[in-house]
């Protein structure tokens, strides 16, 4: 359960953070997998009625994801800084605040679900299917967003093993409880389609208690670390520009695919085939997102000490070297799945058509994925600083203003198929990845960390922490 030893070389330091947050991501990946299964094994009906509530409960999260990045921010760069007790305070207010969120998105939710349904378009015939598992995930926000959170506040202390352990812990209730509970094995009740959301719950409850006895283990659950009003008016800015560019980014990437959904679904010719492929596509891609997934956590958390070490040369010698580590290893990956893809394709369907544009699709974004890696890699370096609105405009931009319009013009008025929309992914990551290398190399981005809002200006000729003072005159080293 030790953390990663300071002295570690870069390399050392990024593969002991990043293949652990790489098992965990996949971790996460098998608890939405088992959950599809077993719904498919059910009924094709429970089967969408989990779809269309896992796509929203994603929006519900955004908020939780939103924090953990502004808690990130704020916990390593405080802890690089060596100022634990400023640490200690931040993990008490972020905690505090995504249950008060939490409670407040959850009451608030049953109050509009109705009209939720109903912005959904939900089919009359699973209505009462999905009405009941967005009920229950409306319950498990609380719950849903202090585990995300505390997995944050463990990674930025750079303690990447126990947010590993707990999403184990959550994976092995999930499955348990989905074929215990929907099935009625090994003793439990047999709920059939409400087993699903119930074992949902299971999991995360049984993560976050493994994280909070954690928590409690390290004191970082003592009542007196919880800031007073004073300290949280001057804490809670920064945090507060963290958090809503992230949380800002997530809206818009999330909405910009519903309406890729929407382009695919309207094509002149094979619309139907090419949503079976983007669905199946996406699933089949998001192999490769979990070691850059992996990569971009471990980018936000030493680039996050570094910062707090005034060590700005060396948070971009390590953004560079988790970088190349990072897109090396996807595109080796991504080579093994391009020569796999038609195989793939045959088990994922059997209809030629689908087949064809499932390898079609996949050919096209597994080319753009060392973009795709340099956008998700650079991005955790950004979250590191503090400067996520880096990231907001440089993905936001790109998908809004560059993949949807290329892609109704590639798909609808040019080509009339879906390789116009498989083109226009690509293009739009090749301008995206460019547009974070741009801003990496160009921008100072180290001046949205909390030293450089404290105008803390380095020395003439320092290079290294070690040519600064160490404590703010006339303040706490610990504050």
């Amino acid at each position: 359960m030790t953390e990663t030893p300071q002295n570690a070389s870069p390399r050392r330091m990024i593969w002991q953070l990043a293949w652990p947050q790489t098992l965990m991501m996949f971790f996460h990946f098998w608890i939405g997998f088992v959950d599809v299964y077993v719904a498919g094994q059910l009924n094709e009906r429970v089967q969408a009625s989990l779809g269309l509530i896992t796509q929203t409960l994603f929006f519900f999260l955004i908020v939780a994801m939103a924090v953990a990045n502004g808690a990130v921010a704020a916990i390593s760069q405080s802890l690089g800084a060596g100022k634990t007790r400023r640490a200690m305070r931040y993990v008490s207010l972020c905690l505090g605040l995504i249950l008060l969120a939490g409670l407040v998105l959850s009451v608030t939710g049953f109050g509009v679900k109705g009209l939720l349904l109903d912005l959904l378009q939900v089919p009359p015939d699973i209505r009462p299917l999905t009405d009941y598992f967005l009920q229950v995930y409306l319950l498990l926000l609380p719950l849903y967003y202090l585990f995300i959170v505390a997995n944050a506040v463990f990674r930025s202390q750079k303690q990447v093993y126990i947010p590993l352990l707990s999403m184990v812990l959550a994976t092995l209730a999930n499955t348990l409880g989905d074929f215990g509970l929907c099935f009625g094995l090994w003793g439990l009740p047999e709920l059939g389609f409400k087993g699903l959301p119930w074992a949902t719950v299971l999991s995360i409850a049984s993560g976050l208690l493994f994280d909070a006895f954690f928590l409690a283990r390290y004191g970082w659950l003592k009542l007196g670390t919880f800031p007073p009003l004073r300290w949280i008016r001057k804490g809670l800015p920064y945090l507060w520009r963290v958090a809503w560019p992230a949380g800002l980014m997530q809206v818009l990437w999330h909405t910009a695919y519903l309406v890729l959904f929407s382009i695919t679904a309207s094509l002149p010719t094979g619309n139907v085939s090419a949503l079976a492929a983007l669905a199946a596509g996406l699933r089949l891609e998001s192999i490769l997102f979990l070691p850059a997934v992996a990569f971009n956590m471990t980018a936000s958390i030493l680039v996050g000490h570094a910062l707090g070490q005034r060590d700005f040369p060396q948070a971009k010698r390590l953004g560079l070297k988790i970088w190349g580590s990072g897109c090396a290893l996807i595109t080796i990956m991504g080579a093994i799945l391009w020569l796999a893809a038609p195989g793939l394709s045959e088990v994922l369907s059997d209809k030629p058509a689908v087949q064809a544009e499932i390898v079609n699709y996949l050919h096209f974004n597994i080319a753009a994925i060392p973009f795709t890696g340099t956008s998700l890699i650079i991005g955790g370096v950004f979250i590191g600083a503090g400067a996520t609105r880096y990231n907001m405009l440089a993905i936001g931009v790109t998908i809004w203003l560059i993949r949807l319009p290329l892609a109704y013009i590639l798909g609808h008025l040019l080509l009339g198929q879906a390789t116009g929309i498989w083109a226009a992914m690509l293009v739009s990551q090749l301008i995206q990845a460019t547009v974070m290398l741009v801003l990496f190399f160009l921008k100072d981005w180290s001046r949205f960390s909390m030293l450089a809002k404290k105008d803390l200006k380095k020395p003439q000729g320092v290079t290294h922490a070690s040519q600064l003072p160490t404590s703010v005159p006339g303040r706490s080293n610990q504050v």
